[in-house]
């Protein structure tokens, strides 16, 4: 068992380092095609920054899944839905896209991650509406230096101690090699492509790990543990579409009542912003991981 813990620190360490030497390639990329971030707005930077970090993990995940990928049966499934992700963020990156055609992309991708998965008709709807929402969750909240990709690394903590090492501890890996060069100073961003790719990476392999005593629960349990595992970003976006909804204003519509706009409007050191909102994660997923157990049976 040591051995094996050992093995996959070491796997994890590798694709840090590997990702933390590809992001500069990355922002040359973003450069060459102007894929830039450039400050105004809600936009707290007050420099121009490359954006598309997330092809480094786009490209990362594909390499381990081609290394690893025998040692779990879902990776043909999950590595073509997040290819696609990937790619329809990246394009809108370089041009915006519909939103619609996003959405019905990445109710697409959703869907076929969990197609061989034996769920009742109720489940995989629910299913499918999460991981989407979840893909979508962790673009909106990626308004903060590190924040989508913090909100990911410590997903991905709780997976691999409550699931198993593989492939969370190399896809934690991946985002910390990525998390220095956006935090505490961002040199570049995810760009849509990274933020979606994360929400959809965590939400379809969850659903891997977890869909047999998912399966048997009641649909509202279902939903509730769901709601739990998906954390802060599902918190955040519903609260902030419902406040918008209640304002009747486009629940679509981008403002600055994210939880982390307001904490920073209020004079907040962004790392404390962090360090609040990475707590607030962490007992949403310990609740979402302790619902799972007990009604998993």
């Amino acid at each position: 068992m040591g051995g094996d813990i050992w093995s996959h620190l070491l796997r994890a360490l590798g694709a840090m380092l590997g990702a933390f030497v590809a992001v500069p390639l990355s922002m040359a990329l973003a450069r060459r095609f102007r894929l830039l971030d450039v400050p105004g707005g809600r936009k707290q930077h007050s420099s121009v920054t490359p954006r598309g970090a997330g092809i480094v993990l786009w490209m990362g995940l594909l390499l381990i899944f081609l290394l690893f990928g025998d040692e779990g049966r879902f990776v043909p499934f999950v590595a073509t839905g997040a290819t696609v992700v990937f790619l329809v963020g990246y394009l809108d990156d370089m041009s915006s896209l519909s939103p619609s055609v996003r959405f019905l992309v990445h109710l697409a991708a959703s869907y076929g991650a969990i197609y061989p998965l034996d769920l009742p008709l109720l489940h995989r709807i629910a299913s499918v509406i999460w991981i989407t929402g979840l893909t979508n969750a962790f673009n909106l909240v990626d308004g903060m230096d590190g924040l989508c990709l913090s909100m990911a690394l410590i997903t991905m903590g709780f997976c691999a101690v409550t699931f198993g090492p593989f492939p969370w501890a190399l896809t934690a890996g991946l985002v910390l090699g990525v998390m220095l060069w956006n935090f505490p100073k961002a040199k570049t961003f995810l760009g849509d492509g990274g933020s979606t790719l994360l929400g959809y990476l965590c939400g379809a392999l969850i659903l891997w790990n977890a869909w047999e005593p998912m399966a048997s629960m009641g649909i509202l349990r279902l939903m509730l543990v769901l709601f739990l595992l998906g954390g802060l970003p599902v918190l955040d976006t519903l609260v902030v579409m419902t406040g918008r909804i209640i304002k009747r204003r486009s629940p679509f519509l981008p403002d600055r009542t994210h939880g982390h706009h307001r904490l920073l409007d209020r004079g907040i050191r962004k790392e404390k912003v962090l360090a609040i909102l990475a707590a607030f994660h962490c007992l949403l997923l310990l609740a979402g991981v302790k619902a799972l157990g007990s009604w998993g049976g």
